[in-house]
């Protein structure tokens, strides 16, 4: 038998149209923002499994059936963690053209997956819709109309730029995990526990040209470098689609 997909009621009301109306009790001691708040700091200091709602019931000293009266789910959970952690991407309106707006926010994003690494762990980052992402993804797009694009265009290159930002910073993040299991503290200490596998394979003659960047390069442990230089070779491929 198919497995059936997962519906919602439309007849509900998202938590974003909840959380919008107006409170029976202003004062409430339980709020869907103080729930968020307790589940960020859980996670980032435990990791995203530590986040249950017991745990959260626990720090937040209620009963666990207190917090589903603003939670529903698992789902609500993560839109509200995500929302939340969002709201730290802040360009100033005085950044202006689209490529200086673009490049703010993706430094600012792997600045913020850098501190939330558990963003890194959730099952659908991308397609988790939320008041303040969708902010930052207005700004961005409104930076880039304008410009010759149609909107499926725009779209893509928006995209674009977020598919690099979120890859490159899982990839960080994943690698400081790595190194952090392994007991490894630098670059260094990782390349030569790693030494014996990666000397087999360039010993085979089959990499030349990675035999070289192993070799010679001088940047192997400067993240930021890199994440800076393939953010623009992304923004360049835009560059070249837009009419300035």
């Amino acid at each position: 038998m198919a497995a059936q997909k997962k519906s919602r009621d439309v007849d509900t009301p998202v938590l974003w149209e909840r959380m919008d109306r107006p409170a029976a009790a202003p004062r409430a001691s339980l709020t869907p923002q103080k729930i968020a708040a307790v589940a960020v700091q859980v996670a980032d200091a435990e990791g995203f499994a530590a986040v249950t709602m017991r745990r959260l019931a626990t720090e937040l000293g209620v009963a666990p059936m207190a917090a589903y009266r603003h939670v529903s789910g698992k789902d609500d959970l993560w839109a509200l963690m995500v929302d939340q952690v969002t709201a730290e991407l802040a360009v100033p309106d005085e950044v202006t053209g689209w490529r200086d707006i673009l490049r703010a926010y993706a430094l600012a994003s792997r600045a913020m997956m850098l501190r939330h690494p558990w963003l890194a762990q959730l099952p659908t980052p991308h397609f988790v819709l939320t008041p303040n992402r969708m902010a930052v993804a207005e700004r961005q797009l409104a930076a880039l109309d304008g410009h010759g694009m149609d909107t499926d265009s725009m779209m893509a290159a928006f995209r674009a730029v977020t598919a690099y930002v979120h890859g490159a910073a899982q990839s960080e993040v994943a690698l400081r995990q790595y190194m952090e299991d392994n007991g490894w503290v630098s670059g260094d200490e990782t390349r030569r526990a790693l030494a014996p596998q990666m000397t087999y394979l360039m010993e085979t003659g089959r990499y030349p040209t990675y035999r070289r960047y192993a070799l010679g390069a001088g940047r192997k442990d400067d993240a930021a470098w890199q994440f800076e230089t393939g953010l623009d070779c992304v923004l360049d491929g835009i560059a070249v689609r837009i009419d300035s």
